[in-house]
């Protein structure tokens, strides 16, 4: 039988994922998927808020597990996280974030959670996971780059023109189906699931390398056919519902990375109450799905217009790669940060325009320097709680 002690102790850290659960919804799964579709005038801020909310808690069910394992077991080695050390965490992190959502700046809740796991982490008297800080590392360091070049070398093209705009717009919406056909999700296969390619591919005989690579070519061919159906008449109006096509995208990629940042820290408790991943997948998801809904709105006009005066085009070339990356940070189980992915995207493909695109240096140089010292200020405050508690429990 379970000790009522231990019952207390989960609920109260559960307390604590639930309010970060919420500050992420707000803050950054919650603001930045459908950003550039709101600056590029494609939604409005509160139905972008209430369909971020529900596509987030759909990807935090779907593809949450991979990054919330990562958070719960591999960012410190030698101890497990204690009820004490994952509410501290997870409150510290919140606490954080939720500051940056109220002041209108959006702090980078991997960083946070990263930190402030690893802080309690070593606090316990556990060792650092090099390997893991290594691959998470590689990531934020490459993600401006990556995502910020692509936006750039994509909205240069689109605005070129070098061919059609219709022909342009197609050949997006098929790599995007190439994507898509190769993500995975919990319901498909077994072992952690897999991807729409494979899963069909199994079925077919032969030989499955073959198989994944004639599913992916049909799914991308099937997704250009239906964009070169919608922009037949109206350009631009299939340019807005591609646009508001990878807004879903990327809003159910956040849920899917985003919620392992919540919930993370439970996993290690949740043992003993022998409480299913599934249970606190749906928990995270619909802490994300509250955060959207009633926080949102007010990250979602200050990334739309104040970091870059978006159309349609540089949306597009915006959105792109943040789903990309989303997904690869998805696979490999690694906390990313999605205000880091999109507003690198939306500089790059600001500067595509001659004008520069209306990107604030100013803005981005506070972001920065919230990014940083998110990272760092979590780790030595979650350190240091952790000693002080621990003393105060004596």
């Amino acid at each position: 039988m379970v000790e009522l002690v231990t019952i207390l102790t989960f609920a109260l850290a559960a307390l604590a994922s639930l309010f970060m659960a919420w500050a992420i919804g707000a803050g950054s799964s919650g603001s930045t998927p459908f950003a550039p579709a709101v600056g590029a005038n494609a939604i409005s801020v509160m139905r972008a808020g209430f369909l971020v909310g529900l596509l987030g808690f759909l990807g935090a069910v779907l593809q949450g597990a991979n990054v919330s394992e990562a958070v719960g077991t591999e960012l410190i080695d030698g101890v497990v996280l204690s009820p004490v050390a994952a509410t501290l965490g997870l409150t510290i992190a919140a606490v954080l974030v939720a500051i940056g959502v109220f002041a209108g700046y959006p702090i980078a809740t991997a960083f946070t959670v990263t930190g402030s796991v690893i802080g309690v982490g070593l606090a316990m008297g556990g060792d650092p996971a090099w390997a893991k800080y290594q691959e998470i590392g590689a990531l934020w360091i490459l993600t401006p780059f990556v995502g910020g070049g692509s936006a750039y070398a994509i909205a240069r093209i689109l605005r070129e023109e070098l061919f059609s705009e219709r022909v342009l717009i197609v050949g997006l919406a098929a790599l995007v189906g190439v994507i898509v056909a190769n993500i995975e999700f919990a319901v498909l296969g077994s072992n952690g699931g897999a991807s729409i390619a494979v899963a069909a591919a199994r079925e077919l005989p032969g030989s499955l390398l073959v198989g994944i690579v004639a599913i992916t070519a049909l799914l991308a061919t099937l997704w250009g056919l239906v964009f070169w159906f919608d922009t037949r008449a109206d350009v631009e109006r299939g340019e807005r519902h591609f646009l508001l096509v990878l807004g879903g995208l990327v809003a159910f990629s956040a849920g899917g990375s985003q919620v392992g940042l919540a919930i993370g820290p439970l996993i290690p408790l949740s043992g003993d109450l022998e409480i299913p991943l599934l249970a606190l997948l749906v928990g995270g998801g619909f802490g994300l799905l509250l955060g959207s809904w009633t926080g949102a709105p007010r990250m979602i006009k200050a990334i739309a217009q104040d970091y870059s005066s978006l159309g349609p085009r540089r949306s597009i070339a915006a959105l792109i790669p943040s789903f990309a990356i989303a997904q690869v940070a998805v696979f490999y189980g690694i906390p990313v940060s999605f205000n880091e992915i999109i507003v690198s995207s939306i500089i790059g493909s600001g500067y595509a325009a001659s004008t520069g695109g209306g990107v604030s240096a100013r803005k981005m140089g506070y972001t920065v320097l919230a990014w940083v010292g998110s990272l760092a200020g979590s780790v030595v405050l979650s350190y240091t709680g952790y000693l002080l508690v621990s003393w105060l429990l004596l």
